[in-house]
């Protein structure tokens, strides 16, 4: 069959799927619309872990050409280019089960795609109800669109480590976005804000929002870590290379426009850059384990918050050992995937935590609200119904 007729039928099938979604979507209340984010959430969870498992595996350029391999809509179809190339270099990034891997990738992320325009439709024709999911759906069929051409960019730029790290960035914004959106509350919020926010609850807002914070430079530094090859530069814990400040070069390390392994001048990348990049990484995780254990801490003793603040604990530490165990035992693929599936994870946690702190707030706040004067001439402020706060 044809490709390009291949690509037609994808394409149609693709409409049809959105269409039908968009359909479900509108026949039913708010729950379908969080339970398709949720859905998505979960896919993208998925998106992200295997990507992650393609990069390390050294996948990336198992089809060198985009969104098809070697102009085919899968690797079976492309068999004979791709044992050339493999004939060619027999160690190179070329073979069919790389090829495989980074086709798999591809499909996973295509369906992605089609849930999130499902739910950008969805909640654009909504939009007077929840005008508020509208703006967020949209930025994210945004993110989407952008981080489509990041995809291709990754293949056709061979790998260069900014382009892989906003690859990276941009999956990690979508899984988090898709987070809100099934989280966020439906419809309007028109109650007026009678009380102060309650303490406690504000100050996980702000403990939450701090280590999102913290997360995301640390997941954009593991992203450099990984794209650069420097998971191995500090082979020893808790010291690298035996010593608390090992020779570093931060000019070259952090380089943005560098094609893979060279630095700025065009020469090879010194082994001082890429210990800079692991020691970086290594720091900043004391400052985010910080901000992600203050948080946590907050949430415990928070109302309603408490089994989110011990999930947060639990994937935290897990976090932390899967990084030890990934210099302890030099960077296994299975330990150095579940590492970027425990940052996904905490992200998610912390993205819950942040938005159930808010909804709790608003629920407090609404629980006073005005009552109705006893007639249009009365003017005194009205009683509250509630006040046993």
């Amino acid at each position: 069959m044809h490709p390009a007729l291949v690509l037609a039928i994808a394409v149609f099938v693709g409409c049809v799927i959105v269409g039908a979604l968009v359909r479900w979507l509108e026949e039913g209340d708010d729950r379908r619309f969080r339970r398709l984010a949720a859905l998505a959430a979960a896919l993208a969870l998925g998106v992200v872990v295997l990507g992650a498992y393609v990069r390390l595996s050294d996948a990336g350029l198992g089809c060198p050409d985009w969104p098809g391999c070697y102009g085919h809509p899968t690797p079976a179809h492309a068999s004979e280019h791709i044992a050339a190339a493999e004939q060619d270099a027999p160690f190179g990034p070329v073979s069919m089960a790389k090829a495989w891997k980074e086709m798999a990738h591809r499909y996973l992320a295509a369906s992605l795609g089609l849930l999130i325009l499902a739910l950008a439709i969805g909640a654009w024709r909504k939009r007077l109800q929840a005008p508020a999911r509208a703006r967020l759906a949209l930025l994210l069929l945004g993110v989407v669109l952008l981080q489509g051409a990041f995809g291709a960019w990754t293949v056709t730029l061979l790998l260069r480590p900014a382009i892989v790290t906003g690859h990276l960035i941009g999956g990690m914004t979508t899984l988090a976005l898709l987070g809100c959106l099934a989280l966020l509350p439906p419809g309007r919020r028109a109650a007026p804000r009678l009380l102060p926010e309650p303490r406690g609850l504000r100050s996980v807002r702000a403990a939450a929002t701090l280590a999102l914070g913290a997360l995301a430079v640390q997941i954009m530094l593991g992203g450099w870590v990984s794209t650069n090859h420097a998971a191995l530069a500090c082979p020893d814990l808790p010291l690298c290379q035996r010593a608390l400040v090992p020779p570093m070069n931060f000019g070259d390390a952090f380089h943005l426009m560098r094609p893979l392994g060279m630095a700025a001048d065009g020469e090879p990348l010194p082994f001082a850059a890429l210990t800079a990049i692991h020691w970086t990484h290594r720091m900043f995780a004391l400052v985010a384990t910080v901000a992600i254990a203050r948080c946590m801490l907050r949430a415990y003793f928070a109302p309603g918050l408490r089994w989110l603040a011990l999930g947060l604990g639990s994937a935290l530490l897990a976090q932390l050992a899967l990084g030890i165990s990934n210099v302890h035992y030099g960077l296994p693929l299975a330990v150095a995937v579940a590492h970027n599936a425990g940052a996904a994870t905490l992200l998610l946690v912390l993205v819950a935590i942040r938005m159930r702190a808010g909804r709790a707030v608003r629920s407090v706040v609404e629980e006073v609200t005005p009552c109705k004067p006893a007639s249009p001439s009365h003017v005194s402020p009205p009683a509250c119904a509630s006040t046993g706060h």
